[in-house]
């Protein structure tokens, strides 16, 4: 594990524990056994996270997350964090938004890895998204 890379860029965002969120991204590597590899979180605004979706997903609209593998024989990936959504989202859950970041880090580091998960209503059922719910408990009772 010692041969994978984790860089978090907050950015303007200094309110941002970013050795909490490599932690939970490392541990979310570690459950899936990768052994080397390169993972970024970049955390933007509003506006920067809704041009990622327009220009590389083609949907025009904010989000919480915008997850990129970039290389299908290494693990190698790019995760974007909407932090103004994380906000909004963890105002709506009332969760810390320290919390919901780092849902958010796992859930792309996640899609990294290959994950998907289904639209609609059996989305939170989806094993997916059970297992970053147990990362994510597991993270917070480090």
């Amino acid at each position: 594990m010692n041969d994978v890379e984790v860089v978090v860029n907050a950015g303007d965002f200094r309110d941002v524990d970013d050795v909490l969120l490599e932690r939970a991204v490392r541990h979310a590597l570690i459950d899936a056994g990768a052994v080397g590899g390169e993972v970024n979180i970049t955390l933007l605004d509003d506006p920067g996270i809704r041009e990622m979706n327009r220009e590389y997903l083609d949907r025009d609209r904010t989000t919480d997350v915008i997850a990129f593998s970039l290389d299908e024989e290494a693990l190698m990936g790019d995760v974007y964090l909407g932090y103004d959504q994380a906000t909004r989202q963890s105002a709506e859950l009332g969760i810390s938004l320290s919390d919901e970041l780092l849902r958010l880090a796992i859930h792309g580091t996640l899609h990294v890895l290959g994950h998907d998960h289904p639209d609609g209503a059996e989305r939170d059922e989806s094993p997916m998204f059970v297992l970053q719910e147990r990362l994510l408990a597991e993270v917070l009772a480090i």
